[in-house]
């Protein structure tokens, strides 16, 4: 009888182990660590992304030329390096996460193009 309710309790604390680690919660969302090969493809995407936006960034020559419509033209050129990390990032395809990367995009284009003028 006792090693009946060692073999019960044994079962049991495996089963709990088991669905705890194969939640799709707990590998994926809000634990960085879980996947490290993809966070760091993560980061190298975005360092990509960034780095397309800094060379793209030209201050506006003209008057007539505002930042915003600057900022837009400078993230349309670097449109698929922001393909490839929303693509890495939104696996489960949501278009909230994409539209939150895109303009991410746009507000960090801005700021370059603001750094950018005389």
């Amino acid at each position: 009888m006792k090693l009946l309710r060692l073999s019960m309790r044994g079962t049991v604390a495996v089963l709990a182990l088991s669905s705890v680690a194969c939640s799709r919660d707990y590998v994926f969302e809000g634990n960085q660590y879980s996947n490290p090969i993809r966070t760091a493809r993560i980061k190298e995407l975005y360092q990509a992304r960034d780095a397309c936006l800094a060379r793209n960034a030209v201050p506006a020559e003209s008057a007539n030329a505002d930042v915003a419509s600057v900022a837009k033209a400078v993230s349309l050129a670097c449109a698929s390096e922001t393909d490839r990390l929303i693509a890495a990032t939104n696996l489960d395809r949501d278009p909230k996460v994409a539209e939150a990367i895109r303009g991410d995009t746009e507000r960090k284009a801005a700021q370059l193009v603001l750094r950018a003028q005389p």
